[in-house]
């Protein structure tokens, strides 16, 4: 077993949706942090990622979390809040009381918590200053409840104004693209004392053809609504993609 065992759980953020390969598959900030912290310690790094799209804070406590532990990692990374935060009546205290939980639970088995929020989507979706104002309360409480907890390693996305710009995000403006999960996967390793190469934190910008007007409300907006309106969620029926250890080798 590798002296580094590294599972994420959360939301579509973590899943890595946005960060499409061509064979269909998503990967994400939290597969390129467990192969950057592999090439950059020399050693094989064991994997698992639990997080689902479209899930609010609590069913990733209540499903992920103890899964998770049960693997006996020696990190833990976790996000929530962002599908809460589109949510009219979201309960900040509730959200920080999910990350109270994960915070205490790491606690009792040892485990190395890696905190991050979601990066800042507002700027170019509807109601942009509604979900900005959400977002900074949500943050600053999350952010705050811990300011005391130095041996918890954060990366705080929603502070960062350069990845909530618009050649960070996919077609649908909701979800980062490559470069965006590039750019969170360089910064968790630095928080973990580690160096990513220097081009994550801004990759080239990518071509895009993404819908404008009524073409995006249809292809994007429409169906989230949709979902919200039926009670469904684009997670439903989907599994972890890695629910058990991978191994994770060093690359050239």
């Amino acid at each position: 077993m590798a002296s580094i065992r590294f599972v994420a759980i959360g939301d579509s953020f973590t899943e890595g949706v946005g960060d499409e390969l061509p064979d269909g598959h998503v990967r994400g900030w939290a597969d390129l942090t467990a192969q950057g912290w592999a090439n950059a310690t020399g050693e094989s790094v064991d994997y698992a990622n639990f997080a689902i799209r479209g899930k609010l804070v609590r069913p990733i406590v209540e499903q992920q979390l103890e899964p998770a532990l049960a693997l006996k990692p020696t990190h833990l990374s976790f996000n929530g809040g962002g599908n809460d935060m589109l949510r009219p009546r979201t309960s900040v205290a509730q959200v920080v009381s999910a990350f109270r939980h994960v915070v205490q639970r790491c606690d009792e088995e040892g485990v190395t918590l890696i905190m991050l929020s979601g990066a800042n989507p507002s700027g170019q979706l509807p109601l942009s200053r509604v979900i900005q104002r959400r977002g900074d309360v949500l943050s600053h409480a999350v952010a705050g409840a811990f300011e005391d907890r130095a041996d918890i390693v954060r990366a705080f996305n929603w502070f960062d104004e350069e990845l909530s710009t618009p050649p960070y995000w996919s077609e649908d403006r909701l979800h980062m693209n490559a470069r965006g999960h590039h750019r969170v996967a360089a910064r968790v390793l630095d928080s973990l004392g580690l160096k990513p190469p220097a081009g994550w934190w801004s990759l080239p910008p990518l071509p895009t053809s993404a819908p404008r007007g009524m073409a995006y409300y249809r292809e994007h907006v429409g169906p989230w609504l949709q979902r919200r309106l039926t009670g469904t969620s684009s997670g439903d029926g989907r599994e972890p993609k890695f629910s058990s250890w991978v191994a994770i080798e060093p690359t050239g």
